[in-house]
């Protein structure tokens, strides 16, 4: 019986081993029967924040396609698969598990912030790489294995009160955002850290995700020339139409990366809103030369305008920054093979990206470089969507 113990445990052993080497992103198990390079990316592919994924999917895709035609990464081809998680933390593990299973290798997280700390969780455990188009909440690449080709929260926060500081010194300004989530909350709270304690500001927020009324949040800011609203583009939308006739007609919104579409959401004539609609950003979708100009051509022609936006842009950038800096460290003497596992490539991909690896002449950037924190670093624009009448 001794020795019958001693075997059954022997077995159990080896069958846990074969268990784990099979079901965990960090050995070769789900990468051994790769053909391509497999990168995954969870994002809103269907509900109200669809366009900012269909953006990201499409775009990452273009990028694909013309590395591919391009020969690969020494004659290995790329795939993207994208799947679908209604901006819904609660559907991301499933995504990631089914990625992973599939061969994923390296990723583009997710296109929202709150499934993307979900993401982040999950792939610290399987050391599995990122590099978020749009993720921007300041926890997410708070992990060595997770980075940022937006803006974080926090920098868009001090970016914008580095804008009003500079051009509302003194006066009183008003402001707009979502007080129980953290992409708005996160961007707000950073933006009052750094604004001058010169500026006034008259606040004003909602956390009801269905709100459709804020008369109340409009009567508030009725004097305000200038209102920074760190939300996403339905709120904002939501107020601008029901603010039209209230807002002085001269005033000006101020928004970040959340704004990005909100000129063609179905159902909304931005161009009945008198007041100048603007945006803190790292895309012109109006360029008229560079880097910018070719990828909206591109987009355009195989997509249309319609989801034509910054998220899309830096799902283009993501993939050609993970696939110069694959080859970069294949020039340094790495061995990249199809079949390496996500954990080994994860190792590879964050000793570039902590060890000065720039990307450059990108559609977001001309200079696009990462730091040990995650964030990146490039220049922030001002991007006006439409003028006041």
């Amino acid at each position: 019986m001794k020795f019958l113990k001693t075997t059954a445990l022997i077995l159990t052993a080896v069958m846990c081993m074969g268990i784990f080497t099979g079901c965990t992103g960090t050995q070769s198990g789900y990468t051994s029967d790769n053909t391509e390079f497999i990168i995954g990316v969870s994002g809103p592919l269907t509900g109200g924040a669809a366009m900012y994924g269909q953006a990201v999917a499409n775009s990452a895709q273009i990028a694909v396609d013309e590395i591919n035609a391009a020969g690969g990464l020494n004659g290995i081809k790329f795939k993207l698969v994208a799947t679908d998680d209604m901006h819904d933390a609660t559907k991301v593990s499933t995504n990631y598990s089914s990625m992973l299973e599939g061969g994923m290798q390296v990723s583009l997280g997710t296109v929202t912030t709150a499934p993307g700390l979900e993401f982040k969780n999950l792939s610290v455990d399987d050391n599995v790489f990122f590099l978020t188009p749009s993720a921007s909440g300041d926890d997410i690449p708070t992990n060595d294995n997770g980075y940022q080709m937006c803006f974080a929260d926090g920098n868009q926060g001090k970016v914008a009160a580095e804008f009003v500081n500079e051009n509302f010194s003194g006066q009183t300004i008003g402001a707009f955002y979502k007080s129980d989530e953290a992409y708005s909350k996160g961007i707000y709270d950073q933006f009052k850290a750094n604004l001058d304690p010169s500026v006034t500001v008259i606040e004003t927020s909602f956390s009801d995700a269905n709100a459709t009324d804020f008369s109340t949040q409009i009567d508030t800011l009725k004097e305000c020339s200038f209102i920074f609203m760190p939300t996403y583009y339905t709120p904002a939308s939501l107020f601008m139409t029901q603010a039209k006739d209230t807002i002085p007609v001269g005033a000006v919104y101020y928004g970040c990366d959340g704004f990005d579409g909100i000129d063609s959401i179905e159902g909304f004539d931005i161009t009945t809103i008198p007041q100048s609609v603007t945006m803190l950003s790292h895309f012109n979708s109006k360029a008229t030369e560079g880097p910018a100009k070719v990828f909206i051509d591109k987009y355009v022609a195989r997509y249309g305008a319609a989801t034509l936006n910054q998220f899309g842009a830096s799902a283009y950038d993501c993939v050609y920054a993970i696939y110069g800096a694959m080859q970069k460290a294949i020039d340094e003497g790495e061995k990249i093979s199809v079949t390496i596992s996500a954990s080994d490539l994860c190792d590879i991909l964050k000793e570039q990206f902590q060890g000065g690896y720039t990307l450059s002449n990108a559609v977001t950037g001309d200079s696009i470089s990462w730091d040990s924190t995650g964030y990146v670093n490039k220049i922030a624009i001002q991007y006006v969507i439409k003028e006041a009448n």
